[in-house]
């Protein structure tokens, strides 16, 4: 493991750098028209700048990349977290024009940028089961599927939240934490600075798009964190785990889970598709039952404290 002003380092390295070139970023989409239209399902009333993902993929990509003693699973991060930006500017691009991207092409990709993550070794690989003695290995199918679901979904997931100013980016900051505390205590020390690296990334950005926002991360940035997330809870917290410790990173990531079941179960009450937008998400009932946007966030962000204790207590149970 790494001295812990290593992990504080890192943590400043990150956040320095997207606190900084965040109003360039801004005054660059501005300037080029690159800024998300509000329309009846959108909560803001005037054109926000777009692009802030821009700052945190870059800030990640360089900071894991220095202070993270960067291998093969930074490689995997690395190029299919680029898949997952690149399909995401497309889509905010389409945003720009007030036009929407189809699905399918979004949904094919971060299954490509799933199989870049299993290509260079990072996977979910098998569990280790009580009167079993040993590890017990998952077939290669079911390997790679679920890893793929795991990556795919939780991609998703956080793009869903990327709905009031703030949300995303806070939620993904308490659940990097939650995987930072677990990779120490599982004496991961990449998968460590990874997660502080990202979280001082979401840090510096949550600076400039807490309400009232002044810019927004985009699909392209809500997907990246997401991935990320994905991918440092399947080398970390999934890594030679337990059958009970495999809650730990479902609850690390528990508001985004909660969140997207709830819309899941009410589109298809609804008979409406999974993956059009609407205002059924947690944040939008807790808006209309009454809290300002602030609240509604500082809410969240409790629930988001409380699943990640949950999540640390179970991983010191059962470490």
């Amino acid at each position: 493991m790494f001295h812990p002003w290593y992990y504080v380092l890192s943590f400043f390295i990150a956040f320095f750098l997207v606190y900084v070139t965040v109003p360039y970023i801004r005054k660059l989409a501005m300037r080029t028209g690159f800024v998300d239209r509000p329309n009846q399902r959108k909560i803001h009333t005037e054109p926000i700048p777009l692009l802030g993902g821009l700052s945190m993929y870059v800030s990640f990509v360089v900071t894991a990349g220095l202070m993270g003693h960067a291998g093969r699973t930074f490689d995997g991060i690395a190029i299919g977290g680029l898949v997952i930006f690149a399909v995401g500017i497309f889509d905010d691009f389409y945003k720009t024009r007030g036009k929407d991207f189809k699905a399918w092409p979004k949904f094919l990709m971060q299954i490509v940028a799933a199989l870049v993550l299993i290509a260079f070794g990072t996977r979910i690989e098998g569990v280790n089961l009580p009167f079993h003695h040993g590890f017990f290995t998952f077939p290669v199918w079911l390997s790679v599927l679920g890893t793929v679901f795991w990556v795919v979904a939780i991609t998703n997931m956080i793009n869903f939240l990327d709905g009031v100013d703030g949300l995303a980016s806070g939620l993904s900051a308490i659940s990097a934490m939650t995987l930072f505390f677990i990779a120490l205590l599982k004496g991961q020390a990449a998968m460590a600075v990874f997660a502080v690296v990202l979280m001082g990334s979401t840090l510096g950005f949550l600076r400039h798009n807490f309400y009232p926002a002044r810019i927004f991360m985009g699909d392209a940035g809500a997907t990246f964190l997401g991935y990320v997330l994905a991918a440092i809870a399947v080398d970390g917290a999934f890594k030679s785990a337990t059958l009970v410790s495999l809650v730990v990173p479902v609850l690390a990531l528990g508001v985004p889970i909660m969140d997207t079941i709830w819309v899941v179960i009410k589109r298809f009450k609804d008979n409406r598709p999974i993956y059009v937008a609407d205002k059924g998400h947690t944040f939008h009932m807790l808006m209309k039952s009454g809290l300002s946007q602030i609240q509604t966030v500082a809410f969240l962000y409790l629930v988001g404290i409380c699943f990640s204790l949950a999540s640390i207590i179970v991983a010191l149970a059962v470490h």
